[in-house]
């Protein structure tokens, strides 16, 4: 038997599922936005044996292209996707660059500055409940987020506080209990790089950019947060960029 934590809360891998909380979880949503996370999330579920759905939501982001990104993920993991339009969200979000067209993506590597033009204020606790009530209607057992903290990605909704708040709150929204898990929440971006190769996630397919183009600018802070995770670890990314 294997233990582990996830989201903060001590489970134990049995029986080909988490058993926690009295619950044996075998079937879980990931909330997949296409990029390389929550890719490599999907992947590392399947191998320890879950049954996964994927649930991808265009919140008006400027960077919709990840949805295609997700479409072909799930074509090559043959996983089944729900797409799900909510891009009317995105007039409430004020002024950010991901959701605001008008506003320009900011250059170079994440700074304070850069994270508070790149917040969309709750995000992921929106998805997340979206995801839990869709798990809940089909009676799954989890849902996984591919959220992560790091030194330069220093959005509130990344760190370990909000992932133990999430799970907590899907433990008491409805009768049946439902568990989040954020299994790379304390992991660095070069460590989930290692995992996606490790797994043979298709790299290539998946997308990150915060511009949204034909292909990666190479210049916003995803895009060289995804860089240096690579050079990082001594492996190449397969995706290209513009500069």
């Amino acid at each position: 038997m294997e233990s582990r934590r996830e989201c903060g809360v001590a489970f134990r891998l049995d029986d080909g599922g988490i058993r926690g909380l009295g619950v044996c979880m075998s079937r879980v949503v990931v909330v997949l936005s296409g990029g390389m996370d929550s890719a490599t999330l999907l992947y590392h579920l399947r191998g320890e044996g879950y049954e996964v759905s994927a649930l991808s939501i265009n919140y008006g982001q400027r960077h919709s292209r990840e949805l295609n990104a997700a479409r072909s993920i799930c074509e090559i993991a043959r996983c089944d996707l729900r797409i799900v339009d909510l891009s009317g969200l995105a007039e409430l979000f004020g002024t950010n660059s991901l959701t605001d067209h008008s506003m320009e993506v900011p250059e170079g590597r994440y700074s304070s500055s850069s994270i508070q033009l790149t917040t969309v204020p709750n995000r992921n606790m929106i998805l997340a409940a979206i995801a839990v009530g869709w798990a809940l209607s089909n009676k799954c057992d989890a849902v996984a987020l591919g959220i992560h903290d790091g030194p330069h990605t220093n959005y509130a909704d990344c760190k370990l506080p909000f992932a133990n708040a999430m799970h907590a709150v899907a433990q008491t929204c409805d009768e049946r209990k439902i568990a989040v898990l954020s299994p790379f929440v304390t992991w660095r971006k070069a460590d989930i790089a290692r995992r996606a190769v490790e797994l043979g996630v298709p790299l290539h397919v998946t997308w990150s950019c915060y511009q949204g183009g034909d292909v990666h600018c190479g210049r916003c802070g995803t895009c060289i947060d995804r860089r240096e995770a690579f050079e990082a670890c001594g492996l190449v990314d397969p995706v290209r960029y513009a500069t």
